[in-house]
């Protein structure tokens, strides 16, 4: 499989959760240059909304 972790060149969103048993974990660029990580499924869920909301398709719509 193919690494999926968003880098400078290849900005996004990646989560994982192998099992329901597992912690989710994710991390995220933007091509404005933030980045960040989270472990823990309610961590983890701030961080897509907060990517979401700020980052990312967001900066399409605000022009920034």
């Amino acid at each position: 499989m193919a690494d999926l972790t968003p880098t400078p060149v290849r900005p996004g969103l990646h989560v994982s959760k192998p099992s329901p048993n597992t912690p989710a974990t994710g991390s995220a660029v933007c091509h404005c240059g933030a980045t960040a990580t989270a472990t823990g499924d309610s961590q983890v869920r701030a961080l897509v909304e907060g990517y979401t909301a700020n980052h990312g398709a967001a900066h399409n719509r605000t022009g920034r």
